[in-house]
C-alpha cells in the first residue's frame, strides 16, 4: 500500500535520560538533577541511532527544537545532538528554552512516591471516594491539570504554525521536543485533543523518542505515528 501520509511533518517527543529521582519513582518537577550515568547512556544510545544526518531526526529537516529549562532536559539536548548540529540550528534560531515544556509543577507532592501523595491527600481530607489521579486532581500548592493544559496549548498552536503550510513536505519542518515524563505524556493527550482526564494510558522511558504527526496531510487531524520506518543511511 502506498504511503499516504509520506512527508508530513513530524513532532519527535525526547524525554530526558534517568536521574536519582526517576529511579526511585519520586516525583520531579522544579528540583534540578543531572542526569545519571546511566542516563547519559540513554540518550547516547537513541542518538547515535536515530539522530543526525539521513536518520529520523535528521537536524537539515527541523522547523524548531524546544527544550523545557529543566537541567535535565538541556544536558539531554546537549547529549543527543552534535556540537556542531547545535551550533548550526541555534544560529538559525532555532531552538528555544521555553517554560511550556517544564515538567508538571507538583507543588508540596515534589519528591514524594504516588502512594505518599495518596496517604498525605487522605490526612487533608481529600479523595474521600477516589484515589488521587493527577490529571484529574493536579497538585496541592502546584499546577492544576487545567494550567497545565493552557500552557501545551500555546505550544501546539505555535507548532502548528510551523507545520500547517508544510503539510506535504514543502520546507523542512520537523519538531523535537526535550521534555519529561508527565509533560510529554500531557502533550501527547492535547495534541489529540483529549482532556487531561481522558483515561489514555501512556508508557515513556527516560531517554526514549516517541512521534507524533498527522493523518491526510491534514492540520486538522493530529496523530500518533504508532510505527515509524527508518531511512536508510548514506
Amino acid at each position: 500500500m502506498a504511503d499516504k501520509d509520506a512527508g508530513t511533518p513530524r513532532v519527535f517527543l525526547y524525554r530526558h535520560g534517568e536521574t536519582e529521582w526517576t529511579k526511585n519513582g519520586r516525583y520531579t518537577g522544579i528540583t534540578e538533577l543531572s542526569l545519571t550515568e546511566q542516563g547519559e547512556k540513554q540518550v547516547l544510545a537513541s542518538g547515535k541511532m536515530l539522530v543526525g544526518r539521513g536518520k529520523l531526526i535528521d537536524p537539515s529537516k527541523l522547523a524548531h527544537v524546544f527544550v523545557s529549562p529543566r537541567n535535565r532536559a538541556k544536558q539531554t539536548f546537549e547529549i543527543a545532538f552534535s556540537e556542531e548540529d547545535r551550533t548550526v540550528l541555534s544560529g538559525k534560531g532555532k531552538v528555544t528554552e521555553t517554560t511550556k515544556l517544564a515538567e508538571w509543577d507538583y507543588g508540596i507532592y515534589e519528591g514524594l512516591k504516588t502512594k505518599d501523595i495518596r496517604l498525605l491527600r487522605k490526612e487533608h481530607g481529600l479523595d474521600q471516594e477516589k484515589p488521587w489521579d493527577i490529571w484529574r486532581d493536579g497538585c496541592e500548592g502546584g499546577e492544576t491539570a487545567q494550567q497545565v493544559t493552557e500552557r501545551l496549548d500555546s505550544l501546539i498552536d505555535t507548532i502548528h504554525g510551523l507545520q500547517a503550510g508544510n503539510m506535504n513536505g514543502e520546507n523542512p519542518c520537523d519538531v523535537v521536543l526535550f521534555a519529561h515524563g508527565h509533560l510529554l505524556r500531557a502533550f501527547v493527550k492535547r495534541w489529540l485533543k483529549y482532556p487531561m482526564e481522558f483515561p489514555l494510558s501512556m508508557m515513556l522511558e527516560p531517554g526514549a523518542i516517541g512521534v507524533l504527526s498527522y493523518q491526510h496531510h491534514n492540520i486538522s487531524e493530529p496523530a500518533v505515528l504508532v510505527g515509524v520506518g527508518f531511512p536508510l543511511e548514506g
